[in-house]
């Protein structure tokens, strides 16, 4: 019994300091994984938050250069049918969102949607536009009523889509 009392006397002592370092060196260790961690989450933010500010300016610029009034601009030539126009509208509005699909990558997927949904309203005023008018119709005739509709809403739907992308960039800069 004095042998394992002896035993005690020194094992124990040992096997509480073991513990105690143990415990201190387990939580120095969680808590240097945590800061590792948050400090690759700043280094990670620092280095997307450019390109993604880039995707919103690039959806931006997308959604103004299929404005009505900004597409009709660029692409209205003298001696094209509403038809011919109706066409050249459709393909460059297609183009123009095949180029800037990849930006969706960056943004929300509520921005994306607001972007797909102001492409889509567009095209159906485009469309609605050249189904009113008779087959020999001129392209300023189909211009002007696009315009006109465009005008009938409160506010344009590049507008609606631009203004919830200014809103997210403000975000970004708030968290």
């Amino acid at each position: 019994m004095e042998i394992l009392l002896e035993i005690l006397k020194y094992t124990l002592p040992s096997l509480i300091l073991f513990f105690t370092v143990y415990f201190f060196l387990r939580t120095w260790s969680k808590q240097e994984e945590k800061r590792r961690k948050h400090e690759f989450n700043m280094h990670l933010k620092d280095d997307i938050l450019p390109v993604r500010l880039q995707a919103y300016e690039r959806i931006i610029l997308f959604l103004e250069r299929i404005a009505p009034e900004s597409i009709l601009m660029r692409i209205k030539r003298q001696g094209m049918t509403a038809a011919q126009l109706q066409a050249e509208l459709q393909n460059t509005i297609r183009h123009e969102y095949d180029h800037n699909l990849s930006q969706q990558t960056y943004v929300s997927s509520d921005a994306w949607k607001m972007v797909q949904m102001a492409r889509n309203h567009i095209l159906k005023i485009i469309n609605e536009s050249a189904g009113e008018l008779k087959e020999d119709a001129s392209s300023a005739t189909l211009g002007k009523l696009i315009l006109e509709k465009v005008m009938e809403l409160k506010t344009p739907p590049s507008q609606v889509a631009i203004d919830y992308l200014k809103k997210e960039v403000q975000e970004l800069f708030l968290q």
